[in-house]
């Protein structure tokens, strides 16, 4: 792993106390500029956050000739497709170098041109992503695909055409591709098994605002039925329900006291219930949630990882910094992502005891069971932590890692800060609201 110069030291020990706002999903947003693709009018999005993956699609829908400029209030934006071209394959892969996204252009670009190129794809090293699933049934709707140098060029030769498509598991990034693809092609769409996060559903409320036709039955089917065009939305995105849940771990890991304005109740309502069997406290109000440490100790839990409505994978690892100060043992069972777990590693070298396993501990057994990956944890507590040198993994270990070092004793050196950015609008602004000793080495504390 490679260590970079964005370097934040924290001095920790100190209690997260005050208000932040969190404002549109990163898991919504993104796709729904992607979405302004598809229509014949101008889109006009709000609650925009400003992180990396929104300027990474701002810039490759600018590349592509959507029009992309400020609204009349913060955090608006609003985009004109009128006049949708083709990219230099050089520029969309400087764009597109850190982020998986790309691939979500693929339908929207092979309704407006016909043809679209996506480059070699990043994104967060958590676990097997695999896209050959998204081309797989970009082929199921009629596309043609070629490897080229740097990437894949698909064509579609005449209009996409409706298809049955059957998920061997709810991904949210399949299940976003089909969304985005089945609304302009010809006939129906029946889409099995799929994903139904809260970001998900929001994605089709967009969808539908622009004139498509959706329909989600309670066994995660959804169908589509295609139309011949679409128009511009306006829409207001969902809270970041993933970024509330870190600023709450945080509270609970410092000892700290955080309103997070934004936050909503009904999409976060399976961490909030492990968030009270741990021991934290909170108070939902019309504008969002204070959560916070009520003094004692915290509770040792069970957790399993699973697709929504289950607890969350990227709600686990800010939760587990928690959980090295909870009084026994934790089992946490992630059966999302088989590699999240990793992270882990320097939480022990800060003093935390955490072992890996990898049978299915403290629930169902999951696909990984059988695979030899290291894909349980139990967590002994409460354990005193350390500052230590830190190199960022990805998005969520990243703020994990931020929360470790706020909550141990000593200064840690933190590498890699800038990947943070991915999904945390300001979170250096953040940490100097609530309190926290944070200083970017060559300048005065922050």
């Amino acid at each position: 792993m490679t260590v970079t110069d964005d370097v934040l030291l924290v001095h920790g020990g100190t209690p997260l106390e005050g208000e932040i706002r969190v404002r549109g999903a990163k898991n919504l947003v993104p796709k729904a500029m992607v979405a302004a693709l598809l229509g014949s009018a101008p889109s006009r999005l709000r609650n925009v956050p400003d992180i990396r993956d929104v300027r990474v699609v701002r810039g490759l829908l600018q590349l592509h000739g959507v029009t992309v400029r400020p609204g009349e209030e913060p955090g608006e934006l609003v985009m004109d497709p009128s006049h949708v071209e083709s990219a230099n394959v050089a520029d969309i892969d400087a764009h597109a170098g850190s982020s998986r996204i790309p691939i979500l252009f693929c339908g929207p670009l092979l309704h407006r041109l016909g043809h679209a190129f996506i480059p070699g794809l990043g994104g967060c090293d958590i676990g097997g992503r695999p896209i050959d699933f998204h081309f797989e049934v970009l082929r199921q709707f009629g596309a043609t695909i070629e490897k080229r140098e740097g990437g894949q060029y698909l064509e579609a030769p005449q209009r996409l055409r409706g298809t049955k498509i059957q998920l061997p598991y709810p991904s949210v990034g399949a299940t976003e591709q089909v969304l985005l693809t089945a609304v302009l092609a010809e006939g129906v769409t029946e889409l099995s098994n799929a994903a139904v996060e809260p970001e998900i559903e929001d994605l089709i409320c967009v969808l539908q605002k622009m004139g498509a036709i959706i329909a989600m039955d309670t066994d995660r089917t959804i169908r589509v039925t295609g139309v011949d065009s679409l128009g511009g939305y306006n829409h207001h995105a969902l809270s970041d329900r993933l970024e509330a849940a870190s600023w709450a771990s945080a509270a609970l890991a410092t000892e700290g006291n955080i309103y997070v304005r934004g936050a909503q109740q009904r999409s976060m309502m399976t961490f909030l219930n492990t968030y009270r069997k741990v021991g934290g406290a909170f108070e939902i109000d019309d504008e969002g949630i204070r959560f916070w440490h009520p003094g004692g100790s915290l509770n040792a839990i069970a957790l399993e990882t699973d697709v929504h409505p289950g607890f969350q994978t990227d709600w686990q690892q800010p939760l587990v910094v928690a959980l090295t100060q909870a009084a026994g043992l934790s089992i946490v069972h992630e059966t999302v992502y088989e590699s999240r777990l990793g992270f882990t590693s320097a939480l022990n070298q800060m003093g935390a005891h955490i072992q890996l396993y990898r049978e299915c501990l403290g629930g169902s057994d999951c696909r990984f069971g059988q695979r030899n990956f290291l894909h349980s944890a139990v967590v002994s507590g409460p354990t005193k932590l350390q500052g230590a040198d830190l190199v960022i993994p990805d998005l969520r270990g990243g703020f994990s890692y931020l929360i470790a070092a706020l909550a141990a004793q000593g200064t840690s050196r933190v590498h890699g800060i800038d990947l943070i950015n991915r999904g945390y609008e300001n979170f250096m602004d953040k940490l100097v609201e609530l309190g926290a000793k944070v200083e970017l080495p060559g300048r005065a504390t922050l």
